[in-house]
């Protein structure tokens, strides 16, 4: 299906060269308790939805699927810096991420916290 989900970009941004964009639940496959745009492995959603709700994202960024990468946060002040996706199956555990490359889209999971952009 890949349909993009609504995406929001920050207004100082949208005139750099900075691909970015904010997700919200709306445009995700996920159905019953999970009913939403849920991106996370870590959650009991079926996983093929979860891939597609992922792949949504990559495609609303410009990027395939693989290219996309998630953390598993750990809720402390570890950051892991990314040059390339990890391995499939492979968790990065942090709560900050960090790349120079371009191409790879780098995300953070939330549901009560809040995520913060910094670019440079």
């Amino acid at each position: 299906m890949n349909q993009q989900p609504p995406r929001i970009e920050a207004t100082l941004l949208q005139a750099s060269n900075v691909g970015h964009g904010f997700f919200t639940r709306i445009g995700g496959v996920s159905s019953g308790l999970y009913e939403s745009l849920n991106c996370g492995f870590g959650s009991n959603d079926r996983r093929e939805d979860v891939t597609e709700n992922r792949a949504r994202v990559a495609l609303g960024l410009g990027v395939a699927p693989a290219r996309l990468v998630t953390l598993r946060q750990t809720h402390s002040a570890k950051a892991s810096i990314i040059d390339k996706p990890p391995l499939d199956g492979v968790a990065i555990e942090a709560d900050a991420v960090v790349t120079s490359q371009r191409g790879l889209a780098v995300a953070v999971l939330t549901a009560d916290c809040a995520p913060v952009l910094l670019a440079d």
